[in-house]
């Protein structure tokens, strides 16, 4: 079975290291504690403060083996062989939607890393599969949910 390759940044990779040293080093400890405490209540069917820590720790144990499996098939993004003014994972692009002139600026990761809300987009998202390999200047045309927006490049950067 082949399995699923997660393309990141360095930086992304980290913070997932981070996540996960916390989870084991810490998390895990306090939902032990919050079980054994749930536990001397007594009657474990009726106790709702078990369930809430159990429900708790199974999270956490997903979690903990998802981010396990992300890092050890980390794929590190190489930008050595991209231009400085080519739009690729890791960088940081801005664009200005046509003919309104709205700019938009996204850094693309890989979808490990994707949070929209910080401006993290995944490479695997519409509008960064639309604009990847494209350059300065040019006019791309994405689709969206709501219809086709034409957008302008305006400026690419590596990312922080």
């Amino acid at each position: 079975m082949v399995e699923k390759v997660y393309p990141m940044t360095v930086e992304g990779k980290q913070k997932l290291e981070q996540e996960l040293e916390e989870l084991k080093t810490v998390k895990r400890g306090e939902i032990i504690e919050r079980i054994k405490v749930a536990r001397s209540f007594g009657d474990l069917s009726e106790n709702s403060e078990y369930e809430s820590a159990k429900d708790e720790q199974a999270f956490v144990e997903g979690r903990i083996t998802t981010l396990e499996n992300m890092i050890r098939f980390a794929q590190i993004i190489d930008n050595d062989g991209v231009d400085e003014d080519e739009v690729s994972i890791g960088k940081v692009v801005k664009f200005i939607e046509l003919p309104d002139g709205e700019e938009e600026e996204y850094t693309i990761v890989g979808s490990a890393e994707a949070d929209p809300f910080s401006g993290k987009i995944s490479n695997d998202s519409p509008i960064a599969r639309a604009l990847i390999g494209k350059k300065i200047n040019d006019e791309v045309t994405i689709a969206t949910p709501g219809g086709d927006m034409l957008v302008k490049i305006v400026e690419v950067a590596q990312s922080k």
